[in-house]
């Protein structure tokens, strides 16, 4: 942690001189030592410092003899002459030739190559970093080709495609010709593809790229010698990084130029808690900024030229232009909805510019992109060339966010009190109940299904809690519950109740489920996408408006404006008042309004307060995104996710960095707020559940399908265990980097993908049944042209066949899935395939079985995967061979070693990022939770004496989680549904003591009442924390009769599910034996102390929201369960 985090020093350092003899106090040195030595005292006050009096100099008083010896060595040491050293200066200073490496100066010229594009050259050594430079530059500059030097061991060969003659060296490789000495090169697709290759006697199967191991074949470029890599400039990753991006604005920058200062300034990271709404704004506002620069010039970026136009008119008159668009390498994705300007350069028409928003994207049946353009009016129709489309950047977006973050700092009724010191986390607000809230006993809503124990608890403590956190991992019911929460709210509120997610996928799931609960549900369109078609279109905003009965005045202006184009001035005046009236009543009346979180900022939402807000997979926005609904007047936030699934996508890496690729969800749960996790899943198969509820769920994902629901009836493929099926396919085939340079391929895998569709569809599985994932675009895209043009079937049947990322998999399911890792090389590692919630998500879409396509040895490297191959290996379903005769490997791998990373709440082994949980442990930072905030009386610190045990790392819902040693079948024989109680059986067995230590301090009270009997204080300062309209608010309330007994006939049991975890119920008490719980010494009592206050969150578990009175001086703990 740097100096400046703990604040500049009090005092600067000053060394004064003195004459003052003794001040050491002590006799330091023995005789033989003469030295007179003497230090000065920083406070002493006699004598200026200033006074020409005093000596210049610190007092040093030798020996004769020795002084003479010193005078000796300095003459001999002067005469000495350091050749090595200025040589090696030489080597930076001198004047180097112009195709001297720009990063290390290595100038032979058989190891230069030059960049076509930016005229730098580069060598082909390695240096400190994992790729040659040049390919590193060719990376990180997205440029493409590359000429050699002359006198190189080519000579200055082209580098481009004997056939097509395309020179980006990605793609390019090469065949052995019949000559010996002779390379033929091709480009990967479709030149080294073509049959007609043979009949020249080159076999496409020799074909070989010209970059292996991220650096060109050494026959082509020479690699510099270790030697020579060490006399060299030694530039690190980091510092190439940031010469890429300097040589962005200042393409004539030098390494010096790096020095130079405000080249490496990072924004401020984001923080775990926050002083009040400015500091929050003036942390995220810098951060939101920085993401819209980057993708303002990203956008402006994408022009393209020379473009032919197809056109067409579509059912609202309107025109629509298709056209196709050159693959880009940027980062950026075309939406539905985004807006394109599409101008003409021609001749045979007067220079024409016009906007359109998005309609149709690239997909397997095409790679047109189409537009419907705004305004009919002079469209060139008769041409079909010469087009030139621009990529229109809108800030509204960016501007709603910053709006939302400035309405936070300044505005007190944007939120309620509560929920403001909530989200800024203040520890010393304590937990508040909604009094007025009467569950009725039928917690399900109409036309949804009946919600299972784990979503009934859930529902109770949203509707109960200004703020609740609800985890819904992979196929547990989310949707569902969110839509049946909203239901309960509107029949206790009566007020409307804003529904938002990050994605527009999202939003129309949940307004198809709000909908059917017979609710008047309004779904908000931009009004970019007013005119793409969803499930949910007629529920839509402008849609509603066309169809209201009592409006025939509206309806005449509407058809005549779709019917002419545009009206007279007059008549435009009165349709946009009467529309917007209209707008104003359907809004008024709904009892739910669905759109985006950057919807939420809509100007006909702006009149309109919101006192409950529920945000679906947030886990996916940024902390400013969610603030776009909360503040229009919260007083209730439910935020629906899951912190071990994928987070929000972060374009700008320096935003991402600093830590906006956090969500609001993750940082909630960073600071102890426990999210409620749904436990029961309804889409997978048991065996294909067992993993991700053990390594991603602690163990707690009870199954709500049984293997015969999941077994695919007439389909007969070759798992290589009937009972389980899965398998991990073995290959070995290199990776390669894909055309756009910043991707991955990966042959042999994708012609094992290949076989496996093509054995699927032959045995009757449907195309739409199947999904193949990948972590990597040029993986993707190589994979749907292969299937294509390869693959044996009709080519239709492959069309029909969805090859998407991870990304654009999550929360959906297929009932097949093929995964293809693609990393397999030497010194790269796997990149962000090692990242767990992105191995989560792949994990968990398939509902009846699923297929691994990777290499072993490369991946077991990684933690993870090792216990992944591990599981496969012990299931023995890790298999190699040809499909009709697989067997199993043979293959070892290293034990797995136990996960842990304390830092992270997702999970006790997790890697996301999480950005200031660690600083949170250092005293006296601003993290520190034992350090008071706006003046609050410090609180104990939350870490107790003992083993090192951190609550960070088990901050969510430790409840459900079983270690190893207790996950015996001890409590299988009870009445009871597993999964209903607390097993504490991992906590540390001194923690146990102290905690009994505590219960005997305070007389063995739990509840939730007696949790906060030591915060008097705080609970004076929370009184009128509701507001003027907020609910009336009290301690936690009784268990619900109807629910003290029940049972799940229709669950069961994965892997370590028995002795299930969860929040327990009092009833359960009854009828069990000291014996059964003698593993969780305290239980019995907490099960009899808890009859009160058990649905409360604080009654299981408090954060350090709350803490015990100490026993003795000598102990200081708090209970982070």
């Amino acid at each position: 942690m740097s100096v400046d985090a703990y604040g500049p020093s009090s005092q600067s350092l000053t060394f004064y001189d003195t004459e003052e003899p003794d001040l050491l106090g002590a006799d330091t040195q023995g005789s033989e030592y003469e030295f007179n030595l003497t230090l000065g005292s920083q406070t002493q006050t006699q004598g200026d410092p200033l006074d020409k009096t005093q000596p210049s100099h610190s007092q040093v008083t030798v020996n004769g003899d020795v002084e003479a010896e010193v005078e000796k060595v300095t003459e001999t040491l002067g005469e000495l002459q350091f050749e090595e050293e200025e040589d090696e200066n030489a080597f930076y200073t001198k004047e180097l030739p112009e195709w001297a490496c720009r990063y290390c100066g290595i100038h032979d010229p058989a190891s230069a190559v030059m960049c076509n594009v930016c005229h730098k050259w580069f060598c082909n050594g390695r240096g400190n970093t994992s790729g040659s430079h040049i390919i590193n530059h060719l990376v990180r500059a997205k440029h493409k080709e590359v000429s050699l030097h002359k006198d190189g061991l080519v000579r200055d060969t082209v580098l481009e495609c004997y056939a097509c003659a395309v020179k980006n060296v990605f793609v390019l490789g090469f065949i052995p010709a019949k000559a010996e000495s002779v390379v033929v090169l091709l480009c990967r697709q479709p030149c080294a593809a073509q049959s007609s290759l043979r009949d020249m006697n080159w076999d496409p199967e020799q074909w070989k790229p010209l970059i292996n191991d991220r650096a060109l074949l050494p026959w082509l470029v020479r690699v510099p010698s270790e030697a020579e890599q060490l006399r060299a400039r030694q530039i690190t990753a980091q510092q190439i990084n940031k010469l890429e991006e300097l040589w962005k604005e200042n393409a004539s920058a030098t390494f010096d130029d790096l020095e130079r200062p405000g080249v490496d300034e990072e924004p401020q990271q984001v923080c775990l808690r926050y002083e009040d709404g400015f500091q929050y704004q003036n942390i995220f506002g810098p951060l939101v900024k920085l993401e819209a620069d980057y993708d303002k010039k990203l956008k402006e970026s994408q022009t393209q030229d020379k473009i032919e136009v197809r056109w067409d008119i579509g059912l609202n008159k309107k025109i629509c232009a298709y056209f196709t668009l050159a693959k880009t390498d940027g980062d950026m994705r075309l939406m539905h909805g985004d807006e394109l300007r599409l101008r003409y350069l021609g001749d045979l028409h007067k220079p024409w510019s016009g906007v359109g928003h998005v309609i149709k994207i690239p997909d397997n049946f095409g790679e047109e992109v189409g537009i419907e353009l705004k305004s009919n009016v002079g469209v060139p129709t008769d041409c079909r060339d010469k087009f030139v489309v621009d990529f229109v950047w809108k800030s509204t977006s960016f501007d709603r966010m910053q709006a939302a973050l400035r309405k936070f700092a300044v505005d007190d009724s944007s939120v309620s009190p509560y929920i403001y010191h909530r989200l800024l986390g203040h520890v010393e607000i304590d937990e508040l109940i909604f009094r007025h809230i009467h569950l009725p006993k039928q917690l399900s809503a109409p036309n949804l299904p009946t919600l299972n124990n784990s979503q009934q608890y859930a529902l109770k403590h949203a509707l109960q809690r200004p703020l609740s956190l609800i985890q819904g991992p992979p196929g547990t019911g989310k949707t569902v519950t969110s839509a049946t929460i909203v239901y309960q709210l509107v029949k206790q509120t009566g007020g409307s109740v804003l529904v938002c997610a990050p994605s527009n996928t999202a939003v129309d799931q949940l307004t198809e489920k709000i909908h059917k609960t017979g609710l008047k549900v309004v779904r908000l369109c931009a009004k970019s996408r007013e005119a793409i078609d969803s499930p949910v279109s007629f529920l839509a905003l402008h849609n509603q408006i066309r169809n209201l009965e009592d409006n025939g005045e509206l309806q005449k202006l509407q058809q005549l404006k779709e019917e002419t184009g545009e009206l007279s001035s007059a008549d435009e005046k009165r349709y946009r008042m009467l529309k917007k009236q209209a707008e104003k009543t359907l809004l008024e009346a709904a009892d739910v309004i669905c759109c985006t979180c950057v919807g939420a900022g809509d100007p006909r939402l702006a009149r309109l307060k919101f006192h409950s807000i529920l945000i679906d997979e947030s886990m996916q926005a940024t902390e400013p995104e969610c603030m776009v609904p909360v503040v229009l007047g919260a007083k209730q936030v439910i935020l629906v996710g899951d912190h071990c699934q994928l987070g929000p996508v972060v374009m700008c890496k320096k935003a991402s960095r600093a830590g906006l690729s956090q969500s609001l969800f993750e940082r909630l749960v960073v600071l102890g707020i426990r999210p409620f996790r749904l436990t029961v899943q309804y889409r997978m198969h048991p065996q294909l559940a067992q993993f991700p509820s053990n390594f991603f769920y602690e163990g707690s994902l009870q199954n709500g399908v049984a293997d015969a629901d999941r077994t695919m009836k007439g389909v007969s493929f070759p798992w290589p265990q009937a009972d389980k099926p899965q398998f991990f396919y073995v290959t070995s085939g290199q990776e390669e980097i894909a055309g756009s340079g910043t991707s991955y391929l990966n042959r042999t895998e994708a012609s094992s993908v290949e076989k496996l569709v093509t054995r699927f569809l032959n045995s009757g599985v449907k195309p739409e049944q199947i999904g193949v994932i990948t972590p990597y675009e040029g993986q993707r895209a190589y994979l749907v042209q292969y299937m294509q043009y390869q693959g044996p079937l009709n080519q239709k049947l492959y069309q029909r066949l969805e090859v998407a990322s991870v990304d654009a998999f999550q929360g959906r399911e297929k009932d097949l899935i093929i995964m293809s890792c693609v990393r397999s090389n030497e010194h790269q590692g796997i990149g962000f395939l090692s990242d767990p919630r992105r191995l989560n998500v792949a994990l968990t879409r398939a509902r009846y079985g699923i297929i691994i396509v990777g290499n072993p040895k490369v991946l077991s490297k990684q933690g993870l995967w090792n216990h992944l191959l591990h599981h496969f290996k012990e299931k023995k379903v890790l298999v190699e061979g040809p499909l009709n005769n697989l067997k199993e490997s043979m293959m070892q791998f290293s034990k797995p070693k136990r996960l842990v990373n304390a830092a992270n709440p997702g999970s006790h082994f997790m890697t996301t990022a999480m950005y200031d949980a660690r600083e949170a442990m250092v005293p006296g930072s601003m993290y520190d939770r034992s350090g008071p905030i706006n003046g609050a009386t410090p609180q104990p610190s939350p870490y107790f004496r003992g083993p090192p045990y951190d609550m960070y790392g088990r901050a969510h819902d430790t409840l459900d989680y079983i270690s190893t040693e207790h996950s015996q079948p001890g409590l299988s024989n009870l009445p009871v549904p597993v999964g209903m109680f607390m097993n504490m059986a991992h906590v540390p067995p001194r923690f146990y003591q102290q905690h009994q230590q505590a219960l005997a301090a305070r007389g063995g009270r739990v509840g939730g009442v007696g949790m906060r009997g030591n915060r008097a204080g705080s609970r004076k300062q929370t009184k009128n924390m509701g507001g003027a309209g907020a609910p009336q608010l009290s301690q936690p309330f009784s268990q619900d009769p109807s629910m003290q007994s029940y049972s799940q006939p229709g669950l069961t049991q994965g892997h370590l599910s028995q002795g299930m975890s969860g929040p327990g119920l009092s009833g359960l008490s009854q009828g069990l034996s000291q014996a059964e719980l003698s593993q969780d010494s305290y239980m019995v009592d907490q099960f009899q102390s808890q009859t009160d206050g058990l649905l409360s969150q604080d009654s299981t578990y408090q954060g350090d929201r709350a803490f015990f009175t100490p026993a003795s001086q000598t102990h200081h703990f708090s209970q982070p369960y």
